[in-house]
């Protein structure tokens, strides 16, 4: 998800968002441990896409981006 569209999104969406990225991250890796993962790219992929979340949620926190 690019970030210009985390900017367009709700507080209550990117929240479930950032709680489903987190156990796509847990199930990543578990199936990493277990030498089953078939795109071990995809595990950078999410923790980016947690930060960047993260980082928009906190702009939000202080007041730096308006909330939707």
């Amino acid at each position: 998800m690019d970030k210009k569209d985390l900017n367009k999104i709700t507080k209550v969406k990117l929240e479930k968002k950032l709680s489903e990225n987190k156990e796509a991250l847990l199930n990543l890796r578990f199936q990493k441990k277990l030498q089953q993962l078939e795109n071990p790219q995809s595990i950078s992929f999410l923790k980016k896409e947690i930060a960047q979340i993260k980082t928009v949620l906190r702009e939000m926190e202080l007041s730096i981006r308006e909330e939707r």
